[in-house]
């Protein structure tokens, strides 16, 4: 099939690279954000799926809007059979949606209708769900509400960080999407409708969301601070600035009030409203991430100080 792919950042790479490889579609043209200012020095940087369409040579659309005239236009003169999509960032417009015969067809890092929205992967983590997988289903104006035509499963581990576990969806999910595209080729595959019950939403997480509030569980801080990690990074405060926290563990054992530091030879543990937990890697405003034993060494912490 001739195929036009939408897509942005790197987890949206593999499924591109897999429909490049196949040898069985021909990848026209791909579509993804603008061009943006990245880093120190504010270099303009192609996106992911950007740079791997140049390496291949095939066109590069980035529309400010994909309901912009120019773009609506350039997409009817290719003629897509149909335009994967993972991750590309911006709605679609039902005037884009109509140009491909058979649709555009989204990969999502969720088993639908669960986890219906930007950031599937953070909230399975963060609910403490066992199983998470991804779907293949044709978009339609309601947000990921669209039939659906083939899933896979993966378990969620309970070391997996948002970034591990996306990183695996990625990879199968490009296999997925792949089967996908063949089946529609063939005209082998049905679309069923997702299920009334059981839908739910995951909104995109902003950085007052990975604010840990060690008043909760030690449970559900470790969910939470991996479900944000490493974008956009857990943080709590501490001598009233961000202290950034990778994943912690937790601990079998009594411990100090919730958000109480404790400081000991090899370890440092700070409090719940359940058990203690073992700091990893933090990194304070200005100085590289390190280890929180190293930290804490440095910064000369006092008996009874806290996390906020």
């Amino acid at each position: 099939m001739k195929l036009v792919f939408a897509g942005t950042p790197e987890p949206a790479v593999p499924a591109l690279r897999a429909l490049l490889e196949s040898g069985r579609h021909e990848v026209v043209a791909v579509v993804t954000r603008p061009d943006a200012q990245a880093g120190r020095g504010r270099r303009v940087l192609r996106s992911p799926v950007g740079a791997l369409a140049d390496q291949h040579g095939i066109e590069v659309l980035t529309p400010a809007r994909a309901g912009d005239p120019a773009f609506l236009a350039r997409l009817a003169e290719l003629a897509p059979d149909a335009c994967p999509v993972v991750a590309y960032g911006a709605l679609l417009p039902q005037a884009a949606l109509d140009v491909p015969r058979l649709g555009w067809v989204n990969l999502h890092f969720s088993l639908l209708p669960a986890w219906r929205g930007a950031a599937p992967v953070q909230a399975a983590i963060r609910a403490g769900d066992e199983i998470t997988g991804a779907s293949t289903f044709r978009i339609v104006k309601e947000l990921d509400a669209g039939p659906v035509y083939g899933v896979v499963t993966e378990p969620i581990g309970p070391a997996d960080t948002a970034g591990a576990l996306l990183g695996r969806l990625a990879e199968s999910g490009a296999k997925l999407l792949l089967s996908t595209m063949d089946g529609l080729a063939d005209g082998t595959l049905v679309a069923r409708e997702q299920p009334a019950e059981g839908v739910s939403y995951a909104p995109k997480v902003t950085v007052e969301d990975a604010r840990v509030s060690f008043a909760d569980p030690a449970a559900a801080v470790d969910r939470q601070i991996r479900s944000v990690t490493p974008d956009p990074g857990a943080w709590a405060e501490f001598r009233g600035e961000r202290l950034k926290l990778g994943p912690v563990t937790v601990l079998d054992e009594p411990g100090p009030p919730p958000g109480e530091i404790v400081v000991e030879r090899k370890r440092v543990l700070v409090g719940t409203a359940t058990k203690p937990l073992r700091l990893g890697d933090v990194q304070a405003p200005g100085k590289k991430r390190m280890a929180a034993t190293d930290w804490a060494r440095g910064t000369r912490i006092d008996q009874g100080e806290r996390l906020r």
